[in-house]
């Protein structure tokens, strides 16, 4: 008796039947264009296999650049993953390449993305109170350089909020908000924000704060 004859395989099923090793080359590609961290999520749909055979390739890749000393390494920062150049080797590319073309953010830019971190979303007034500034100039800093952005507006006043980026998290080094540092207890109570933020909203009309830039 003849055997049936064997279905053809649909195009996905195939892709999803591919293993790590099959799909690390793909995903090594992918990551060297990227510019910015690419999830899980987003690798597999790129590939067409499940997020468990990408958790599986990253894990040998992160493995094989370790037994192999590479010079630089995977990392899972800001929700996704992305290459590094190994901390061991900070110092010679900031000589080489990194020290000449390095703008550093000013120290009021520095404390206004500290603000934001802790109490986002935002308003730019309640900033303002915060900071005991004017922050207009330091906020359009921070949106250009990727580290803040638009969260929507506010409920009640129709204040535009602003949060801190993926790209925030990446530059900061953390996988999320959660790993940001405790606050020091000293710290307003966010109700005593709050008051001052009622009275700046009266008087501020009358009052033009200091700019800080």
């Amino acid at each position: 008796m003849s055997e049936p004859p064997r279905v053809r395989a649909d195009k996905d099923d195939v892709a999803l039947e591919q293993s790590a090793q099959d799909i690390c080359g793909a995903v090594e590609a992918l990551l060297l264009l990227a510019e910015e961290p690419l999830s899980e999520d987003t690798l597999a749909e790129a590939v067409g296999v499940a997020r468990s055979v990408i958790a599986e390739c990253l894990a040998e890749l992160l493995a094989f650049y370790d037994e192999t000393g590479r010079g630089f390494e995977l990392r899972q920062l800001g929700g996704g993953w992305r290459y590094y150049t190994r901390e061991e080797h900070a110092d010679l590319v900031a000589r080489y390449v990194l020290e000449p073309q390095q703008s550093r953010l000013s120290q009021a830019a520095l404390e206004t993305l500290a603000v934001v971190a802790y109490s986002q979303p935002i308003s730019r007034a309640r900033i303002s109170v915060i900071r005991g500034v004017n922050v207009d100039g330091v906020i359009r800093t921070l949106l250009s350089r990727g580290l803040i952005t638009e969260a929507g507006h506010d409920s009640e006043s129709g204040a535009v909020m602003f949060a801190t980026t993926g790209y925030f998290l990446e530059r900061m080094g953390l996988r999320s908000l959660d790993e940001l540092p405790e606050l020091a207890p000293h710290l307003p109570e966010a109700s005593e924000l709050e008051a001052e933020l009622r009275q700046f909203a009266t008087a501020s009309d009358d009052h033009p704060e200091p700019a800080d830039e």
